[in-house]
């Protein structure tokens, strides 16, 4: 024991010194851990083509919520200037009965835009509830849920929704119960799969030994874990429901006149696509601007969440 003493009492500071000083690992692994989203926001600003997406997408709010306040025009109004071509008085022109469309094709983001919010919200409800009941509950009811969602999937999407409009009376809300009926299912699917791989984890067993019930685990744990997917998939569904509401008010059979939608403005405009070609241009050119910077944003969030999809 003394010779040990001996030994102990002749250490230094100096004997404990890192040999051949900092490097890049050391400096790394000196820095202060960040969150996870922290990290995933720091990944997802690298990604030039989705900042852009979110600076279109602002812009394009922003000018459907003021364009509509403080122009001198409603999108009904009609000024008597039929057809005229881009201006400084009509910046987007007129239609064939004299009405300022670029006032119309902001009123028709607005709607454009609920509608494809709102139909992802409802999908979104509807398909966190139904994944994450179905697999957290696993064996029968799994399957009998499953089965359920594997049906609506199979009856043509675009089938359902047009047997709806036809049957109901054409409008706003009618287009969203619409577009909502069958459009969970997706989000279902991939919820469920995230509970799946989430439910066996310690920390949700131990949850359950402690006594949790369904709802406080799927609140507290499942769905909080499966977020990235769920924000991933409710991007890219607001881009596909606005084109399915463009596509259905172009048929007409959704937003009905005079009401202003991208989808309608763009029927009307290919009827007159030779003489005044800018009336199918603008809406056209807003329907296809938005789906691609959604899109964008969509495609940078997942590689964000997902390093190892990155190129």
């Amino acid at each position: 024991m003394t010779k040990q003493n001996e030994q102990l009492e002749n250490l230094s500071p100096e004997m404990f010194k890192v040999v051949g000083g900092r490097n890049a690992d050391t400096d790394k692994l000196a820095k202060k851990s960040v969150s996870f989203w922290k990290e995933v926001m720091i990944r997802f600003s690298q990604n030039k083509l989705s900042i852009f997406g979110i600076f279109i997408l602002a812009i394009i709010t922003l000018m459907a919520i003021f364009v509509p306040i403080f122009s001198p025009y409603s999108f009904s109004d009609q000024l008597g200037n039929y057809n005229a071509p881009p201006s400084a008085a009509h910046w987007f022109g007129t239609d064939d009965l004299g009405r300022d469309v670029f006032v119309r094709a902001w009123y028709g983001a607005r709607i454009s835009l609920f509608i494809g919010i709102a139909a992802a919200l409802i999908d979104l409800v509807i398909g966190v509830l139904w994944g994450s009941i179905s697999g957290l509950a696993g064996g029968r009811v799994d399957n009998i849920m499953m089965r359920i969602a594997d049906i609506l999937s199979a009856v043509p999407y675009l089938l359902v929704v047009i047997i709806l409009l036809v049957v109901l009376e054409p409008g706003i809300t009618t287009m969203i119960i619409a577009l909502s009926l069958t459009g969970w299912v997706n989000m279902a699917r991939i919820v469920r799969g995230q509970v799946l791989s989430i439910k066996s984890q310690e920390y949700v067993l131990a949850a359950r030994t402690l006594g949790a019930n369904t709802w406080h685990l799927i609140r507290k744990h499942l769905v909080p874990n499966a977020m990235g997917a769920i924000l991933v998939t409710m991007t890219l569904t607001i881009p596909s429901a606005i084109f399915t509401e463009s596509f259905l008010s172009y048929l007409g059979l959704g937003v009905p006149q005079p009401e202003a939608s991208w989808g309608t403005m763009a029927s009307d405009g290919n009827k007159a696509i030779i003489t005044a070609p800018w009336r199918l241009f603008f809406p056209a050119f807003l329907i296809s601007i938005t789906i691609f910077a959604f899109n964008a944003v969509g495609d940078g969030l997942r590689d964000a969440l997902d390093p190892k999809l990155r190129k």
